[in-house]
């Protein structure tokens, strides 16, 4: 099971940190992303990392501002997210997959959190 928390209001430029907490299983050898879902948009890859070997990915729109990151000891990944805009608006799900690295695409991952809102509005 994957549980989400950390979203919430913000106002442009200001931050948040998602926290994607696993129970029943630790992140060995799995990858794990952040996605995203804005209304109307389709779900989107915004930062993925390999527990295996630290690779990371991260979308081109986040770049320079999200930053993924894991913590084996309490089995957490985070998105630290920096200078937020409106166009960061939407539900942000937290997924995992075992195995190597792959692509940083919704179909490739089979486990999935319950979403938490993240809204970025003056």
């Amino acid at each position: 099971q994957l549980v989400e928390s950390g979203g919430g209001l913000v106002q442009p430029e200001g931050s948040l940190r998602l926290s994607c907490a696993a129970s029943g299983f630790t992140w060995d050898y799995y990858v794990i992303g952040w996605f995203r879902q804005a209304p109307g948009k389709e779900r989107e890859g915004v930062s993925c990392i390999s527990s295996s070997d630290e690779t990371t990915y991260y979308a081109d729109s986040v770049k320079g501002r999200f930053t993924i990151s894991e913590d084996n000891a309490t089995n957490t990944v985070y998105l630290q997210m920096n200078n937020l805009k409106p166009e960061d608006t939407a539900v942000y799900y937290c997924a995992a997959d075992p195995g190597l690295w792959r692509l940083c695409v919704p179909p490739l991952y089979d486990y999935w959190g319950q979403g938490t809102q993240v809204t970025v509005s003056s």
